[in-house]
C-alpha cells in the first residue's frame, strides 16, 4: 500500500519510548514477515501507540493481509468473544497480553509477537480480496460489529487528507490517539505517504511528559477531538510556547462554536493553523474539513467536502434538498466509502455493499456559500409534549454555559447531566427559554464526571442507566 523504500532512511516513527525506525528498516521487517509465506487469512492487531504495534499495522497492510485493529487494554473476555466471532488465523498482540490456546508464536519484534494458529479452518477464499482494514463502529471493542475497509477507501481518504492539508516530508505529527479509531489511523496513513516522521505517544495532554516529548520533538501538528480543546482551554493553552507547532486539526464530534472561535483567534495570531474535520469510520474516515481561513467566520461549520468528496442534503423521501438553511440528512459520496458492515466471519467475504454513498445519519443544512453544518443525529430526537428537540442541540446551547455536559432523553423526558450543582438552576432555566418548555421537561442529573469513550466521544450508552 505504501512506497516505503523511496525515502530511505527518513525516520518514518519516534516513539515516546525513545525507539525509532526508518522508512527502509519499517519495509525490510514487511518484508521478513512476507518472506514466512503466511497463510492469507485474517489479522488481529492488539493495538498501542508504539512503535512495535505500528509495525506490524504496516506489514499487514504491505503484505496484503487483512487487519482488524483493536484495543491491546481491553478485557479478555472481549478478546476471546471477538476470536470466536471472526476466526483470526493471525494475532499481533504485546507481551502484556497472556498466550491463548491454539496459537503459536512465528516472529517477533520488541516486546510483539507474532501468533499464527495452529489448525486454520477458514480459506482466503471466505474473505473479499479488496478487504484491507476493519475497525468498530463504536469507539468500544465490547461489540462485534466491524467497518470493512478496502485499500483503494484508505489510500483514497489519504490522499485527500494530504492534499487539503498540504502535507510533506517535513511534517512530524504527534500521534496521541489511539491508532485502533479512525481519527488515529488516518493520521498515521496520510503522514506514510508524504514520508514524514511520525511521533507516538501513549502519554496523555494531562502529563508533563506529554508535552516534554512534543516540544523536545518539535512535533508540527496536532490532533484532539472536542474533550481535548475543552481541556486545552483549563491548561491556558494559549501562554505555551510552542514554535514548532504549525497545525492543530479537531474532529470526532462537534466542538462548540466558542471555542472554535478561541482556538481560531489564537491560530490566527500565532501563525498557526486550526482547521476543524468532520467523517466517521464508515468514510475512512474524513468527508469535510473548514479551511482554517474562515475559523472564525463560520465557527460552526464543519466546512466543505474534501477533494474527491462530495455532500448533499436529502428529505425524508431521498430526494435533494436545494435550498439554503433547510435541514435533512447529509449524503457523502467518494471512494473513501466502506465497502460495509462485518458481525461475523461470514461477512467477511461481502463485496461492496455501499458502491460510494454513505448515509451519515447526520442531520444537516448548508449556507449561501455552499458551507455544511451539522444540526443533531437521526437518532437523537425526542418528543417531549408533543415538541421535537434535538438533543445535539440542547447539549451545544448547554456548553456556552459549562463544557461539563451531556444530554440524553426518549419521549416526554430529557435528562441533562452536570458536574457542578451549582449549575442546575442556570442550565434549566436557560434550556426553558430556549425551548418554551416548562423547566419540568427536563431532569438535571449530578454525577461525579462526563464518561468518555477512548474516541473522545460522550459514552452515551452509559448515561441511559440513568433513565428508568
Amino acid at each position: 500500500m505504501f512506497n516505503l523504500e523511496q525515502y530511505g532512511q527518513q525516520i518514518a516513527f519516534i516513539s515516546d519510548r525513545g525507539d525509532q525506525i526508518s522508512y527502509h528498516d519499517l519495509q525490510q521487517i514487511a518484508n521478513q514477515i512476507g518472506d514466512l509465506s503466511l497463510r492469507h487469512g485474517l489479522l488481529f492487531c492488539l493495538s498501542q501507540n508504539t512503535l512495535t504495534s505500528v509495525v506490524g499495522y504496516v506489514a499487514a497492510l504491505q503484505n496484503h493481509l487483512p487487519v482488524v485493529l483493536l484495543d491491546a487494554s481491553q478485557e479478555r473476555t472481549i478478546l476471546l468473544y471477538l476470536i470466536d466471532t471472526y476466526h483470526p488465523e493471525y494475532l499481533w498482540l504485546p507481551d502484556t497480553v497472556a498466550s491463548l490456546d491454539d496459537y503459536s508464536a512465528i516472529f517477533r519484534f520488541g516486546d510483539y509477537t507474532l501468533l499464527q494458529k495452529n489448525t486454520i479452518s477458514h480459506s482466503f477464499e471466505s474473505i473479499n480480496p479488496q478487504l484491507a482494514v476493519c475497525l468498530t463502529t463504536s469507539g468500544t471493542t465490547g461489540s462485534p460489529k466491524l467497518v470493512r475497509l478496502s485499500q483503494q477507501n484508505l489510500l483514497a481518504n489519504a490522499q485527500s487528507i494530504v492534499e487539503y492539508l498540504h502535507l510533506d516530508a517535513t511534517e512530524r505529527p504527534l500521534l496521541t490517539l489511539p491508532m485502533y479509531y479512525s481519527y488515529g489511523m488516518s493520521i498515521i496513513n496520510s503522514h506514510l505517504l508524504v514520508g514524514a516522521t511520525i511521533l507516538l505517544s501513549c502519554q496523555t495532554i494531562h502529563q508533563p511528559s506529554f508535552w516534554s516529548f512534543l516540544q523536545n520533538q518539535k512535533a508540527t501538528s496536532f490532533a484532539g477531538v472536542p474533550f481535548t480543546y475543552e481541556t486545552l482551554l483549563k491548561y491556558r493553552f494559549f501562554r505555551m510556547s510552542l514554535p514548532h507547532l504549525k497545525t492543530l486539526t479537531q474532529a470526532g464530534g462537534k466542538l462548540n462554536a466558542d471555542i472554535v472561535r478561541q482556538f481560531g483567534e489564537y491560530a490566527q495570531d500565532n501563525d498557526k493553523r486550526f482547521i476543524v474535520m468532520y467523517g466517521q469510520t464508515e468514510a475512512s474516515p474524513r468527508m469535510a474539513y473548514l479551511p482554517y481561513s474562515m475559523t472564525i467566520q463560520k465557527p460552526s461549520s464543519i466546512g466543505i467536502p474534501i477533494p474527491g468528496g462530495t455532500l448533499e442534503i436529502q428529505d425524508e423521501s431521498g430526494h435533494t434538498i436545494h435550498d439554503i438553511l433547510k435541514d435533512g440528512e447529509l449524503i457523502y459520496k467518494g471512494d473513501n466509502v466502506c465497502l460495509g458492515y462485518a458481525q461475523t466471519r461470514l461477512d467477511l467475504a461481502k463485496g461492496d455493499d455501499n458502491h460510494g454513498v454513505l448515509h451519515t445519519g447526520d442531520i444537516a443544512h448548508k449556507d449561501a456559500d455552499g458551507y455544511f453544518y451539522i444540526t443533531g443525529r437521526l437518532k437523537r430526537f425526542v418528543k417531549v409534549w408533543g415538541n421535537r428537540c434535538n438533543l445535539d442541540t440542547l447539549e451545544q446551547q448547554i456548553k456556552t454555559i459549562t463544557p461539563h455536559c451531556a444530554c440524553v432523553g426518549r419521549d416526554d423526558l430529557i435528562v441533562v447531566f452536570l458536574t457542578e450543582t451549582s449549575l442546575q438552576s442556570q442550565v434549566l432555566d436557560h434550556l426553558s427559554r430556549l425551548t418554551h418548555l416548562h423547566p419540568s421537561a427536563f431532569h438535571v442529573q449530578i454525577i461525579r464526571e462526563i464518561p468518555y469513550l477512548m474516541s473522545g466521544k460522550v459514552d452515551y450508552s452509559s448515561l441511559y442507566k440513568y433513565i428508568s
